[in-house]
This record gives structure tokens, C-alpha cells and sequence, in this order.
């Protein structure tokens, strides 16, 4: 059986879905979902879903949801600079009571050469960006994180390998310095538990 080249399973918390975009012919709703680590640190996910799904779900806040999908990146171009928008598409949402959830499994081939550094607390982490196959020829990139001794496994592998790939979306807040003054941003990656080539 092939492997699942693109997976994303959440349960959390939703917020109020609000009006994203108009493509084809679907309206599409955009919602944060807060998902909560082990830490207690919540991690809000943005969802992007159809009206068709989103209406026949019914999502409200105080409900805990479960979404599965797919990761998803696009360049968002207005604005100052290139922000890369990472969002999970909506395939199936359901309520649930099961616990909080975050897992995602992806298959794609690394597109820039890995860059292994040290925080400020001496752990080491390896940042990746992994190029994700979509039908119809598209991709989406997706960054990724490995510490420890995954991290330094992963520094070594090269442009064009091959990649499997487990984890959990987090979402982090930093400050972007522009002409204009600073300007507070999240950034969405995935933290690895495996990776291996393929």
C-alpha cells in the first residue's frame, strides 16, 4: 500500500469561522483550531474548509472538533514581503469527545539545504523545507524542525532526498523588523518525531 504522502489529524477547540476566499466554484471559511501540548503551550492552527462543509458541521466555539486533511502552504503576496501562509485543508470534521490530537504525515523531497544550529539553551535543531506533491503537477512547501540527534541525522542529508516524515503542526509568534517599524508574525511548522529517507 502506498504511504500517505499528506495527512494532517487535529482535535481542539475551533474558533468562528470567517469568509477566506472564493475558488472555483467554492466559498471557502477560514477558523483557528487551538490544540494544546503535553507543555500546556496551545498551538492555533488555521483550518481552511468549504461552505459546503463547513455548513453541514456546524462549528461553533466550547465544542471540541476533530479535522483531517491536508497541509497546505501558499505565498501570500500583499502586504510587506513574502509571508509563507500555512493552513490545513479540510476534508472530514466531526465533534468529538477524544482527546486533544496533533499528527501529521507527509512524504516530499527536500527542496533547500538543511541549516543545523543551537539554541540559546545549547539544544540542537535542524530546520528543513520539504517540497509535498499535490495532484496536477502543484507542491506545497512545508518547513520542518528536527532537534537532537534526528536534527543532526537530517543535516546531513541532501537536496532532492526523498523524505518521510512525522510530527505535530506548532505555531510560534516573532518579531519581523521592516522599514516601517516591527510588526508581530506566527510562523507554522512541523515538529519532527521521524524522518527517514525513503
Amino acid at each position: 500500500m502506498e504511504e500517505t504522502k499528506n495527512l494532517a489529524v487535529l482535535t481542539g477547540h475551533p474558533g468562528r469561522p470567517e469568509f477566506s476566499h472564493r475558488g472555483g466554484r467554492d466559498e471557502w471559511y477560514r477558523f483557528p483550531l487551538r490544540v494544546s501540548r503535553l507543555s500546556g503551550v496551545e498551538d492555533e492552527i488555521q483550518v481552511l474548509v468549504t461552505q459546503k462543509l463547513l455548513g453541514s458541521t456546524a462549528v461553533g466555539e466550547g465544542q471540541r472538533l476533530t479535522v483531517m486533511g491536508e497541509l497546505r502552504s501558499y505565498n501570500n503576496h500583499s502586504g510587506a514581503g513574502r509571508k509563507l501562509v500555512i493552513s490545513v485543508m479540510a476534508r472530514q470534521m466531526f465533534f468529538t469527545n477524544d482527546p486533544e490530537e496533533n499528527r501529521v504525515q507527509l512524504m516530499g523531497g527536500l527542496c533547500k539545504p538543511p541549516i543545523l544550529r543551537v539554541t540559546p539553551l545549547g539544544r540542537q535543531i535542524c530546520d528543513l523545507m520539504l517540497a509535498v506533491p499535490r495532484p496536477y503537477g502543484k507542491r506545497d512547501f512545508l518547513p520542518l524542525i528536527a532537534w537532537g540527534s534526528l536534527a543532526r541525522r537530517a543535516s546531513r542529508w541532501q537536496v532532492g532526498t526523498l523524505l518521510t516524515a512525522r510530527g505535530r503542526i506548532q505555531s510560534r509568534t516573532y518579531v519581523k523588523e521592516l522599514e516601517e517599524g516591527s510588526e508581530e508574525r506566527v510562523a507554522y511548522e512541523v515538529s519532527l518525531s521521524t524522518a527517514r529517507p525513503v
